[in-house]
C-alpha cells in the first residue's frame, strides 16, 4: 500500500505505483490487433488517469479508430472489474482528460505544413489553417466539446486550454506546435480543446472545415490577435491578458457560438443547416436545460442550512 503517486505526480510514472500498466498493455495489444498502430501508452498526471496515443491516419479512419478503441478499452476494463470512463472531468481537482488532435495536410508523404524558414517550422498554409481553427474556435467547441462536463475540464491550472491562441510547445495554448517532431514528413499542429465525449466524425470534420476556411480566406492568426505566445499567459500583465480571446465557458455558450458562426461548415454540403439546428436543439433540450433545472449536490453544501 506504500506505492502511491502524489497529487499531480503520475505523469509517465511506472509500476508498482502505476497499477494499470498491465491492463493498458492488454488494451494496446487488442487495439494493434484491430489494425490501429499505437505510439505509446503511459500513466498521466491525474489520479487513475492514463493515456494511449495512436499514430496518424486519414480523417475517416481516425474517426473509426476512436470508436473502436473506446469499445475495446471499456470491455477490457470491465473484464478486469474496472471502469474506463472518457468523461473530460470525472474527478474534482484532478487533471481532466482531453483528446488532443494532431493534424496536417499532406501531398504524398510530405507535410504541406512544413517550411524550415517559417515560425516553428510551419508554412504559411499551416498558419492560415491555425487562423481558421482559432477564429471559429468558439463554434467548433459545440462539436469538439459537446458535453456539459467538457467545460469543467477547460479551466485554468490543469494544462487545459482556456484561451484562443497558438504557440510552440505551449501546453496552455489552444493550438500547440509539437516542436519535438518538426520535419518534412510530419510537421503538424495540435488542437488541444477537444475531448472524447465528441462524435469523432462530426468533430474531426468540423476542425478540417475551419482550417480550410482559414486557408481559403488566408486568415493570419497573428493579425487576428491569436499570438503566438511562448509563455504561460497567467504570467502576463492583466491588461495584456485581457486582449486574448477566450474559449466558451459552457456548452450553452458554445452552442450559441455555433448558431452565430456556421457558414464555414456548410461549404461543399459537408454539414447542413438542418443537422446543425438539430444538434443545437438536441443538446439544449436533452443536456443543457435538464442539468440547469436539477439541484446539484454542492448546492446542498452551500445553501441547505441557510
Amino acid at each position: 500500500m506504500g506505492y502511491k503517486f502524489p497529487p499531480k505526480g503520475g505523469y509517465h510514472g511506472i509500476p508498482p505505483a502505476d497499477t494499470t500498466f498491465d491492463l493498458r498493455s492488454k488494451m494496446v495489444k487488442l487495439i494493434e490487433e484491430a489494425g490501429i498502430p499505437v505510439k505509446y501508452h503511459h500513466h498521466e498526471v491525474g489520479a487513475a488517469q492514463v493515456e494511449i496515443e495512436v499514430l496518424h491516419d486519414t480523417l475517416l479512419k481516425s474517426a473509426d479508430a476512436v470508436m473502436l478503441m473506446k469499445y475495446l478499452i471499456k470491455n477490457v476494463a470491465h473484464q478486469s472489474h474496472k471502469v474506463a470512463t472518457f468523461m473530460p472531468k470525472p474527478l474534482y481537482q484532478e487533471a481532466g482528460s482531453g483528446m488532443h488532435v494532431h493534424q496536417y495536410l499532406s501531398d504524398g508523404n510530405l507535410s504541406l505544413f512544413y517550411d524550415q524558414n517559417g515560425y516553428a517550422g510551419l508554412s504559411k498554409l499551416a498558419l492560415n489553417y491555425i487562423g481558421g481553427l482559432l477564429k471559429h474556435g468558439p463554434a467548433l467547441l459545440a462539436f469538439t466539446n459537446p458535453s456539459t462536463n467538457s467545460y469543467k475540464r477547460l479551466i485554468p491550472g490543469y494544462e487545459a486550454p482556456v484561451n484562443l491562441f497558438y504557440g510552440a510547445a505551449n501546453r496552455t495554448a489552444a493550438v500547440r506546435i509539437p516542436m519535438y517532431d518538426v520535419n518534412r514528413q510530419r510537421a503538424r499542429i495540435e488542437f488541444r480543446p477537444p475531448d472524447a465525449t465528441c462524435n469523432p466524425y462530426l468533430a474531426l470534420s468540423a476542425m478540417l472545415m475551419a482550417g480550410l476556411d482559414g486557408m481559403e480566406n488566408e486568415i493570419d492568426p497573428s493579425a487576428e490577435g491569436f499570438g503566438p505566445f511562448e509563455i504561460d499567459i497567467s504570467e502576463m500583465p492583466e491588461w495584456e491578458r485581457a486582449n486574448i480571446k477566450t474559449l466558451p465557458s459552457s456548452l450553452q455558450d458554445a452552442l450559441h457560438a455555433l448558431k452565430d458562426d456556421h457558414d464555414f461548415l456548410l461549404k461543399g454540403n459537408v454539414f447542413t443547416g438542418d443537422l446543425i439546428n438539430a444538434w443545437i436543439e438536441y443538446k439544449m433540450n436533452k443536456e443543457v436545460t435538464p442539468l440547469q433545472t436539477r439541484p446539484h449536490p454542492y448546492e446542498f453544501e452551500l445553501y441547505s442550512d441557510i
